[in-house]
């Protein structure tokens, strides 16, 4: 199995921080807004840099929703911020009728995302936005993994066209993937080949998919690894290309097992190749308040889980 390091550990919000700086010194139509969580939302760098393209909404996500769809009639390119559970449930009537409906240029950024918010608990702690974002027509979703990752694709976001929704977290995890990688929206990244059993990852639980890898080694199995960093569009070759080799897949996500990345893999094969699929993801539940390694142990969201899966999977074949 191919071997990943690191030498740090960096929160991903951290990422769209410096990503957002990045696009702004590259586009002077790059605008942020914000609902009262610059310091959360790592957007001070920004605010810094270019104070007169920022914009302090308040504790108004809805209207800052509207006022961000605005902002693109006049060719500016949108970076809301807030917490995933405000930039979704909170203004989902906003984002379906002023944003997804009309195609506006507008990029939601969500931090703090699932349950590694910890001790804030179930009421902060949104698993199910994807499920949320990724039904709405037009919308981009897209969920990386590391600190640099983020940072790319918020690079990205800012000579995309059209709505998106980016998604990262509050807690630090290892920063694997490249400083200088391209990152391309819809289009999945293999870690690592194998012939046994396909596991597809997302977010914070990629780097867990690496170290079940390792462990599935030990025991002989070899384990295709896939990054899924945009959940829509899907990389729908990628995953047949892979399943048509190992005849199993396990999915690996920080979300809701229903309306997630597993349950848009599994349409995907229920239509092209109906095969053996086992979720690593919360079960139907809302969380709790907790330590995010406590709470990703407790919902079955680690390297164990995912070694267990696949070995259950397998047996199915």
């Amino acid at each position: 199995m191919k071997k990943y390091t690191y030498t740090e550990s960096k929160d991903t919000r951290s990422g769209f921080g410096a990503g957002l700086l990045e696009a702004g010194k590259q586009n002077e139509n790059v605008v942020a807004l914000c609902a009262d969580l610059v310091g959360s939302l790592k957007m001070n760098d920004f605010i810094k840099e270019f104070p007169k393209r920022f914009f302090q909404i308040g504790i108004a996500e809805a209207n800052m929703m509207g006022i961000a769809a605005g902002l693109t009639i006049g060719g500016k390119i949108p970076f809301t911020g807030t917490f995933a559970n405000f930039s979704t449930g909170r203004v989902y009537d906003q984002i379906r009728q002023s944003i997804a409906y009309s195609g506006k240029n507008v990029k939601i950024c969500a931090s703090h995302a699932g349950l590694t918010l910890g001790e804030d608990g179930a009421t902060h702690q949104i698993l199910e936005d994807i499920g949320l974002m990724k039904m709405l027509p037009g919308m981009t979703v897209i969920n990386p993994c590391d600190f640099n990752q983020t940072k790319a694709a918020t690079i990205a976001l800012a000579n995309y066209q059209g709505p998106a929704y980016l998604r990262f977290g509050r807690p630090v995890v290892p920063n694997f993937t490249p400083a200088d990688q391209n990152f391309e929206i819809g289009k999945a990244v293999m870690l690592n080949e194998g012939k046994d059993v396909t596991i597809i990852a997302t977010g914070h639980l990629v780097w867990e998919a690496i170290q079940a890898g390792e462990e599935l080694e030990k025991l002989g199995i070899n384990a295709e690894i896939i990054n899924i960093h945009t959940i829509k569009p899907l990389d729908t070759k990628a995953i047949l290309d892979s399943v048509h080799k190992t005849g199993c897949v396990v999915t690996a996500e920080e979300h809701n097992r229903l309306g997630g990345l597993g349950d848009s893999v599994a349409q995907l094969l229920a239509t092209k190749k109906p095969s053996p699929q086992e979720y690593v993801a919360v079960d139907d539940s809302f969380g709790e308040s907790g330590k995010p390694a406590q709470l990703m142990e407790k919902y079955g969201l680690n390297a164990a889980a995912i070694v267990a899966a696949a070995r259950k999977v397998i047996t199915r074949k």
